[in-house]
């Protein structure tokens, strides 16, 4: 594909040097639908970045661009704090219909803003407040935002030096896997919280992501779940699962946790909540949990009326029939990890890793550098991937979940190139 140079001269000279993604990805994009997106000069390109995980359904997803444009156009109430309105009735029903109570799951649910750190920072909060201690434990390469509660119980060291002060009340401990499965399951931190002369505060939390995307597409077992789960309870600590990036069908089932059996304390959901790219998050916990004084957590735009317009045409249309979603992204996980395989048996001396679940993968190499190369390689044959992992080591896949076979099977020969042309 032959790109001609962009005029980038505006965004070059008056914003911030903070951009990233647009460093990757050279060209000015002008329109998108399903899994297409197109710049200004008319060039396509297939996403396999999904916004990061936050159109889970695709761009301009043609069923909730109509419920929007509906609403918008009689006038539907777009800016409501936390006041009632029929759109967050109608979202709130919804999601209890469809999600919540055929789950089993007691949850009630709060609008803690419309990021995710910001669910993130409701859940700490809360924790805190409940349990009467200040003290969080996460886990190595754990990534749950970029405000300073957040960064705390984040591993990127890059990420964390952007905050500028100390951050404090945060413990990590090993992520399933750390030591190449050479120390039993929470040895260490059990023996922590035993011992009274190990000088670890008493946790009021954990947080967990079950496959941790930013950090390299860690994939926790189910069993260490259920182990961390147990450990919670028998040592009264709140347990969070952050699926702000996971959840709402990421991995296969509408939240990553279900494979694993458990019931969390407290769930962050946001990026793909909303169904079309519109901010929103939300903080649930179990009942006994709020524990809120009216006001406590707030935020003006906590009321992203059309958001939760988006998100209930969204659950009607992908999750009112049971397990069908859930069967879709499952094959086409399937479908990735096939060409994940031969990708792999094709360059058995530079592959380290892949790993992944649902529509979520990871393909690492030895080179830490290689997975740059190959992103950059793909951009120019017109695939949107990006990188993750500590030192952007690893390739990450996070395609749609409404994607075609078809151009699933494009996407993937594009990244078979990619790395094959990066050797």
């Amino acid at each position: 594909m032959t790109i001609t140079q962009p005029d980038l001269s505006v965004f070059e000279t008056l914003e911030s040097e903070v951009r990233s993604y647009c460093r990757g990805w050279p060209t000015v994009f002008d329109r998108a639908h399903g899994s297409r997106m197109y710049d200004e000069d008319g060039h396509e390109y297939l996403d396999f970045f999904a916004g990061a995980g936050s159109l889970n359904y695709g761009h301009n997803n043609p069923v909730l661009k109509r419920a929007l444009i509906d609403y918008l156009e009689r006038d539907g109430v777009t800016h409501g704090l936390d006041m009632s309105t029929t759109a967050k009735r109608a979202f709130l029903e919804s999601f209890q219909n469809y999600i919540l109570r055929p789950r089993d799951l007691p949850y009630k649910v709060m609008f803690p803003g419309p990021t995710g750190t910001n669910a993130v920072e409701s859940a700490l909060k809360l924790a805190r407040k409940v349990k009467g201690r200040e003290s969080v434990v996460s886990f190595t390469n754990a990534f749950h935002g970029m405000s300073l509660g957040s960064l705390a119980v984040t591993g990127n060291a890059f990420k964390r030096a952007g905050a500028g002060i100390p951050l404090v009340h945060g413990t990590p401990m090993p992520f399933d896997n750390y030591f190449d499965g050479k120390v039993p399951d929470f040895l260490w931190f059990e023996r922590l919280l035993e011992d009274q002369g190990s000088g670890l505060n008493k946790p009021a939390a954990v947080i967990v992501e079950t496959v941790q995307g930013e950090g390299g597409i860690n994939v926790a077992r189910p069993e260490w779940l259920r182990a961390l789960s147990e450990l919670c309870e028998r040592q009264d600590m709140l347990l969070i699962v952050d699926d702000i990036q996971m959840g709402c069908g990421r991995t296969g089932a509408f939240f990553s946790f279900e494979e694993s059996g458990i019931t969390p304390d407290i769930v962050t959901v946001s990026k793909s909540i909303s169904g079309y790219g519109l901010p929103m998050a939300l903080t649930m916990f179990k009942p006994e949990l709020d524990v809120w004084e009216p006001g406590e957590h707030n935020g003006t735009f906590r009321g992203n009326n059309p958001a939760f317009v988006t998100a209930t045409a969204a659950l009607e249309a992908y999750w009112a029939d049971g397990s069908a979603m859930e069967k879709q992204t499952r094959r086409r996980g399937e479908q990735v990890e096939q060409a994940m395989i031969a990708i792999t048996e094709e360059n058995l001396a530079d592959v380290k890793e892949y790993r992944g679940r649902g529509l979520v993968w990871g393909l690492e190499f030895h080179d830490k550098e290689r997975a740059g190369r190959v992103a950059k390689r793909a951009f120019e044959l017109g695939l949107l991937i990006e990188t993750s992992g500590p030192e952007s080591e690893v390739v990450k896949l996070l395609p749609a979940l409404t994607i075609t076979p078809d151009e699933l099977d494009e996407g993937l020969s594009v990244l078979a190139r990619s790395v094959r042309e990066t050797a």
